[in-house]
């Protein structure tokens, strides 16, 4: 098992990539979510996966794609996911992109928090000092009377929540298959979601165009949770946080791109304070682990 301070280079590459995909899934889904009901857009994400994911893996693996012994905790990891995406499709109808990723991003820091707590990883001051940058640029970015503190702002808190706990689980169950830890989402939220989709009924509906976003939404999705596993199986869980605060400046840009919302300047401010607290932290944990065994290094 890598050290907790060793941050591999290819798993922050994968985190970055995997945050341009669930960037460019969430542009679709506000789009999509203004005309259609969220949890149809929900079914179509985690239903399209389920099919990517038998199509890979199943002809190779067959029955062995469910194989596991720790069955209760694929399943609680998959109810995760699904509530969280389900409450960040929701803020996402009703609060700015940027705005809605800003407040989710309070995941990152539970991770870290949590990691120290649940899976023994050591707490560092250099990742204590992260989480107290991480606090205080979201604070910039979601200041008191802005409106991304309307009633629409637990929705994504509460997506960061359930998300935090979802990533520790994933490290939990780093020793499984890839493939197995992907599909019992994927699978729990098809059926899950199945059971509701007869009761929605979308308010206009263009064939074309939207079932080429509904499709994207599940193949992306699929890739980027492909990566993000991935990465969280190459390094450790507080260390890798830091990176996925890359999705807030790819929201940035989509939202000013796509929706013609650019944030001002105390959020991107609160943005430059977040991403640079997990470059100097990588830098220093690197810094830590090239230093040999016989040099002391400064106390954290």
């Amino acid at each position: 098992m890598k050290s907790p301070a060793h941050v591999p280079l290819s798993a922050v590459l994968l985190i970055v990539i995997a945050s341009a995909c669930f960037t460019t899934v969430d542009v679709s889904v506000k789009h999509l979510s203004q005309r259609y009901p969220v949890p149809l857009i929900a079914w179509a994400r985690w239903g399209v996966q389920a099919l990517v994911l038998l199509a890979i893996a199943g002809p190779r693996l067959r029955f062995g794609l469910l194989r596991t012994t720790q069955l209760p905790q694929h399943l609680l990891r998959g109810a995760l996911l699904i509530s969280s995406s389900l409450c960040f499709f929701f803020a996402l109808r009703f609060l700015p992109l940027a705005e809605a990723t800003a407040l989710n991003y309070t995941s990152p820091i539970l991770v870290t928090l949590l990691a120290g707590w649940l899976l023994r990883e050591r707490l560092t001051r250099p990742r204590w000092a992260f989480v107290v940058a991480g606090f205080i640029g979201m604070l910039l970015i979601v200041r008191p009377g802005s409106e991304a503190l309307a009633p629409a702002a637990l929705l994504p808190l509460g997506a960061a929540a359930l998300y935090a706990i979802f990533q520790i689980m994933t490290r939990k169950l780093a020793g499984e298959n890839l493939m197995t830890l992907m599909l019992y989402p994927s699978l729990l939220g098809t059926f899950a979601l199945s059971a509701a989709v007869p009761f929605v009924h979308p308010a206009d509906w263009n064939p074309t165009s939207d079932l080429v976003a509904f499709v994207g939404i599940g193949v992306l999705g699929s890739l980027g949770h492909l990566l993000f596993v991935r990465a969280f199986q190459r390094a450790s869980a507080s260390a890798i946080a830091p990176f996925t605060y890359v999705q807030l400046i790819w929201s940035t840009l989509a939202g000013w791109l796509v929706f013609s919302t650019f944030p001002d300047g105390w959020t991107l401010t609160g943005i430059v304070v977040i991403a640079a607290s997990g470059v100097v932290l990588t830098c220093y944990v690197r810094w830590r682990a090239s230093l040999p065994q016989s040099e002391p290094a400064a106390v954290d």
